[in-house]
């Protein structure tokens, strides 16, 4: 079977969470063939990759956003018909437009992407949205705003499609439009999985942000419900990590019968044969992530500077790339600032050969799905403290009615600084019993969260995909 698995912003630019696992999982298959389909940002990161890839890779496709911007438009006018005006003006009013209309014009007629954002028709859509929602609004500024949100989709649906068997999308938004222009453009089926919940994320981003205008946001926020709207519409199957993660889905619309969730997996073995860690007069605790703002490193420092003032033998090794430059510069600036001691920032590592070197890890994401730098964290015998995001306080003490194993960690609410400071300092002081949590954490994994089982669900689930599209 071919295999498209359409990626955002992570593999094969990315290292840790998702782009290890979808590296795993395909390396997992080499029964099928897979083309990468990577959509991401900048075009500076062309052919950078940071993953030597398996041998069934047989394609890599890659699709640039900021590319958009480089359209001139110049291309043949088209002649804009009333049902297709209607459904563009659904789609910049982020109205769950008629995707397959917009397939239809962009992907096989071939229609410009700028063409239509520089025409009459454009302005007089922005207009009219203008004068009904933002009366009060620098029409300049919600021209531009808009022209940026649309104009890289316009682009990726007239991009070349490649072709496959079934097209998976490891994420709602782009990728997941572009899984059903796949399905579209070849007649085959589409499934999504979701690691974390895309629109959610997106949300909690844009919140924060502060390069979108404050009036807004709330448009950014429906203009990616809308593209995961579209995404869940037409999936076969869309997998999840957890029961809670299913949940959100169904409530977002998704169809409760096509919605299906599949625990992570890991190579329970590279972990199992580390041992205790040799003593050395500290407790030395590790944090495996990326150093990017949804993973609130900051909180993890604020935190630990406390835990300095309460256990002075405590070290923090905070392992993980740079995802964002800004930000990790922001972090080693509080560092310096509230001149706590003992935090190494290590870069991108060899986990199996550093987690033997850590007492217990930690993890302060806003959030998460099922990280899988818990689940090694428990392999090796390492208990956690984990904010409460995702699936992380299931993990921590039960994942299924018949587990009975007992607690792995502590689970403390996000962006709260006092628990955790708390919680990393009774993990410390407490010796016997953080051995007795990561007694619990390893049974787990190895009782639930094993990589062959994943891989026998997911093959599972291609085969549900096609019963279904043939049915």
């Amino acid at each position: 079977m071919r295999i498209c698995v359409i990626l955002e912003g992570c593999y094969p630019y990315v290292t840790g969470g998702v782009s290890t696992w979808i590296h795993q999982y395909m390396t997992a298959m080499p029964q099928h063939e897979f083309v990468i389909w990577a959509v991401a940002a900048n075009s500076s990161m062309q052919g950078k990759f940071k993953y030597t890839l398996p041998d069934n890779v047989v394609e890599v496709h890659e699709l640039f956003l900021d590319d958009a911007l480089k359209q001139t438009g110049k291309g043949k006018k088209h002649k804009y018909t009333r049902e297709e005006i209607e459904v563009l003006r659904d789609f910049i009013d982020c109205k769950n437009p008629d995707w397959e209309m917009l397939f239809k014009m962009y992907a096989d007629e071939g229609i410009e992407p700028v063409s239509f954002l520089m025409s009459q028709e454009f302005l007089d859509i922005l207009t009219g949205i203008c004068q009904t929602e933002y009366t009060y609004t620098a029409f300049s500024d919600f021209f531009h705003t808009i022209r940026s949100m649309f104009l890289p989709v316009l682009y990726t649906l007239h991009s070349h499609v490649p072709k496959a068997d079934v097209y998976h999308s490891i994420a709602t938004g782009y990728s997941g439009i572009l899984a059903r222009l796949g399905s579209y453009k070849y007649n085959v089926p589409y499934l999504i999985s979701e690691h974390g919940i895309y629109t959610r994320e997106r949300e909690e981003e844009i919140i924060r942000a502060k390069w979108v205008i404050p009036a807004f946001k709330k448009f950014w926020v429906r203009f990616f419900y809308m593209l995961s709207a579209g995404a869940y519409e037409k999936a076969s199957m869309i997998t999840s990590l957890f029961a809670g993660a299913r949940k959100i889905q169904i409530s977002m619309g998704c169809d409760p019968d096509k919605c299906v969730y599949i625990g992570n997996g890991i190579h329970y073995d590279r972990f199992s044969g580390i041992g205790p860690k040799k003593e050395n007069g500290h407790v030395d605790i590790g944090a495996v992530l990326r150093i990017a703002p949804i993973k609130d490193v900051k909180t993890m420092i604020y935190a630990f500077s406390g835990v300095k003032m309460r256990v002075p033998n405590a070290r923090l090794f905070i392992a993980g790339p740079e995802d964002d430059k800004q930000y990790a510069a922001e972090c080693y600036d509080l560092v310096e600032r509230l001149g706590v001691k003992d935090i190494t920032f290590m870069g991108s590592i060899n986990v199996v050969e550093h987690m033997g070197d850590f007492d217990f890890t930690v993890l302060s994401s806003i959030s998460e799905g099922m990280p899988l730098s818990v689940l090694e964290s428990f392999a090796s015998g390492r208990p956690c403290v984990t904010t409460d995001v995702g699936n992380c306080k299931e993990l921590l003490s039960s994942v299924a009615e018949d587990d009975f194993l007992g607690s792995a960690g502590i689970c403390v609410p996000p962006m709260d600084i006092a628990q955790l400071t708390n919680a990393m300092v009774w993990m410390c002081t407490n010796t016997e019993k953080r051995f007795q949590m990561g007694v619990v954490a390893r049974e787990r994994v190895a009782k639930y969260f094993m990589h062959e089982d994943m891989i026998r669900k997911y093959q599972e689930t291609y085969d549900e995909v096609f019963r279904r599209w043939q049915g």
